[in-house]
């Protein structure tokens, strides 16, 4: 099985051109959605979570905001966190590939907003990197509900910057011209990916 890795910082637009691989027919495994699932209410992690941190469930699901109160400067935590955590998503990632397969997918669509500040390219047969200016980037997220300037630029500085991203992409997908051209270009990236000889050649041996 193929395995794409998408990846972009904070309102480049990669929530919507995930969107469009599925609508193609590629399954998307969305990293954020499991996490999200996992926490909320009789979700996988509410439990391990809710032993390792007590305090940090109320009402059934974990209240991410005390649990990131939790961890915020203490990497020991952190690290807690992560041990408790990640065991639980891969198994989620692992039930993933193997509905994919019994589906008869012959590409699918890793979705990690992380993907770069994490080491996980590695695993990836290629990576795409959703792009758009940095105006068109700050207006979006400036849009969010609740968010402002000081907390834009704080997320920013836990992302790896835009263009080392797009340095290190396979391919780079631009949202900043409306949604026709994204939509062709996710076409011919799944063209591409099924073509061994246009398939970027990626080293997937463990760093």
């Amino acid at each position: 099985m193929i395995i794409l890795g998408l990846t972009g910082s904070i309102g480049m637009g990669k929530s919507t051109t995930a969107a469009m691989f599925r609508e193609a027919g590629v399954p998307v495994y969305d990293a954020d959605a499991q996490v999200h699932a996992s926490y909320a209410k009789g979700g996988a992690c509410v439990g391990p979570v809710g032993e390792a941190f007590p305090g940090v469930v109320k009402d059934g699901a974990v209240d991410r905001e005390a649990l990131r109160q939790a961890v915020l400067g203490k990497p020991e935590e952190l690290k807690r966190l992560n041990s408790v955590v990640h065991p639980i998503i891969g198994a989620m990632r692992t039930h993933f590939f193997a509905d994919a397969q019994a589906g008869g997918a012959d590409l699918v669509v890793l979705d990690i907003p992380l993907l770069f500040e994490g080491g996980g390219e590695r695993g990836m047969d290629a990576v795409a990197v959703v792009t758009a200016s940095a105006e068109v980037q700050r207006a979006r997220v400036l849009q969010r509900e609740g968010m402002t300037p000081e907390r834009f630029e704080a997320i920013l500085a836990h992302q790896m910057p835009d263009a080392e991203k797009r340095a290190r992409a396979d391919f780079v997908i631009d949202t900043g011209e409306g949604l026709e051209p994204v939509r062709r270009q996710v076409a011919e990236i799944i063209a591409v990916m099924r073509d061994p000889q246009r398939r970027p050649k990626r080293d997937k041996t463990p760093a």
